[in-house]
């Protein structure tokens, strides 16, 4: 009798210490999901302008670097540019609500700047209870990107609204809408965007053999960013960065593409020999980003679409090799979470690592 009595005590004592641990962990979820559900960068950003990078990578898998994305907080405007993989779930980390973006811009269609558009497109319909689609504003040819996304979604709307309703999930904000502009030649800007005392201008880049590729620049109350998309060391990029804050360029290590190619090689994978030889035509050394950089007079420069992926901090020394040589501004390896906070009616391009 003893015996069982001490077993239902201990017993007793084991589910009153489970029930104390779940009411424990209850309390913990419930304290950091109010603290998350209130959070707002966009509502808690000093005015000016605010670059996060929602994805700092590329194809490759890395695990520091989403595909390509980058959030552009102007006053309380959210604009995003490019939707890599991974960006919708970054931008939930990052406390950025997907509700309240205002367009989305593409910079060119390779598959990693667009293949995680349909999550953010049903992110910021859902989560904002929108009743208009995603204005989406791309050089000509973004029709055809979104009516693919808005298809390939089409049954999913219908399963939101049946689950929801159609107050919570208004129809008319699913999906994008294309903003198409033709592709402005060498030396002329596309202005884009002009309200609220945003204005975003595309330029052309050269990322031969694609076509339309764009990059963008964004001025807001005195203080601008330029966004180079995709693209080879360009002329026609450093003459519309001339003067700007931040210089958000992508990035490509010959030395460590190279590397990979031999590592192709040995192991008999002449695809891969013949796309890590390739990718060296159609996009920009850290060297030469520096360049362009210190030819438009560019007071930082924020490398993003790292090429490849860096795990090893020896890495890092190798791909930014020679940069401080070309460009005598400050200089910052972006990974996902990198912020640059740049206030109105001030000089200050402030750097944070939010992840």
């Amino acid at each position: 009798m003893r015996v069982a009595s001490a077993l239902v005590a201990s017993l007793f004592l084991l589910l009153s210490s489970a029930t104390g641990c779940e009411r424990t962990t209850l309390a913990l979820v419930q304290r950091a999901g109010a603290a998350n559900m209130n959070a707002d960068r966009v509502r808690d950003s000093v005015d000016g302008l605010t670059v996060v990078l929602c994805g700092a990578g590329s194809p490759l898998p890395d695990p520091e670097r989403s595909g390509p994305c980058t959030a552009v907080i102007a006053g309380r405007h959210l604009f995003i540019f490019d939707a890599g993989s991974g960006a919708s779930r970054q931008l939930a980390a990052l406390q950025i609500p997907q509700g309240r973006i205002d367009a989305i811009f593409l910079t060119h269609f390779h598959s990693d700047h667009i293949d995680g558009l349909g999550e953010l497109l049903l992110q910021r319909w859902v989560g904002g209870t929108r009743t208009e689609p995603t204005p989406i504003h791309g050089p000509t040819g973004v029709e055809r990107v979104v009516a693919g996304f808005n298809e390939a979604y089409a049954q999913d709307k219908v399963y939101r609204v049946a689950h929801h309703g159609e107050k919570t999930v208004p129809p008319g904000g699913q999906g994008g809408r294309a903003l198409p502009f033709a592709p402005p030649p060498d030396g002329h800007g596309e202005v884009v965007l002009d309200e609220d005392g945003v204005k975003v201008t595309a330029f052309a880049v050269d990322h031969t053999p694609v076509f339309p590729a764009v990059g963008y620049r964004i001025d807001y109350k005195g203080r601008s960013v330029v966004l180079s998309g995709d693209t080879a060391r360009s002329p026609n990029l450093e003459r519309f960065a001339r003067g700007v804050d931040l210089l958000v360029h992508e990035a490509l290590s010959p030395k460590l593409v190279e590397t990979m190619t031999g590592i192709a090689r040995a192991a008999g994978r002449d695809n891969l020999v013949k796309i890590t030889q390739d990718i060296l035509t159609y996009h920009t050394s850290p060297v030469d980003a520096a360049k362009s950089a210190q030819a438009a007079g560019a007071k930082h420069l924020l490398f993003y679409h790292i090429v490849p992926a860096l795990p090893l901090a020896p890495m890092e020394r190798i791909f930014l090799d020679g940069v401080s040589d070309a460009y005598d501004g400050p200089v910052t390896l972006g990974r996902d979470g990198t912020l640059v906070r740049m206030p109105a009616g001030s000089d200050a391009v402030e750097v944070e690592e939010l992840l």
